[in-house]
């Protein structure tokens, strides 16, 4: 492995690792915190949220350009990848839903938007908790 190469992947690593920071303490602190400051870390989680979805395919773009070729990766690493790439996405719109400032027009029901609002963090914090512990067997697997 080339010097430019160990840096791209250590680069994406970075940012990576900073975004699933983002996502689960920005989530775990909103969950605890109170109502009046969720709003400000609802957009450090959906900052955490974003990161992971340009971060993650960014290592399978290092080695296509390096190798010309996508990690070749089977059976315990494809359903833990399988894992993450969901829980970015859920977690992304459940976060993203939370900042909508039209999402309680959606709802003709302001009870099941507060039960939303409610539910949304200990959400996010167990998807951002799974996408790391499934990040763990996509290393080890792949």
């Amino acid at each position: 492995m080339s010097v430019a190469q160990n840096l791209a992947y250590s680069a994406v690593q970075v940012a990576h690792n900073f975004g699933a920071v983002a996502t689960l303490g920005g989530s775990l602190a909103a969950m605890l915190a109170p109502p009046e400051t969720r709003r400000k870390l609802a957009w450090l989680a959906l900052a955490g949220w974003t990161t992971q979805a340009v971060s993650g395919p960014s290592f399978g773009l290092v080695s296509y350009y390096y190798y010309g070729r996508f990690p070749d990766i089977a059976g315990i690493a494809i359903a833990a990848l399988t894992i993450k790439i969901a829980c970015v996405a859920i977690g992304f719109l459940l976060v993203a839903a939370y900042l909508c400032p039209c999402a309680s027009h959606l709802t003709s029901c302001a009870n099941c938007m507060e039960r939303f609002r409610i539910l949304v963090w200990p959400a996010s914090t167990l998807l951002a908790a799974t996408a790391l512990t499934a990040a763990a067997f996509l290393r080890w697997f792949a």
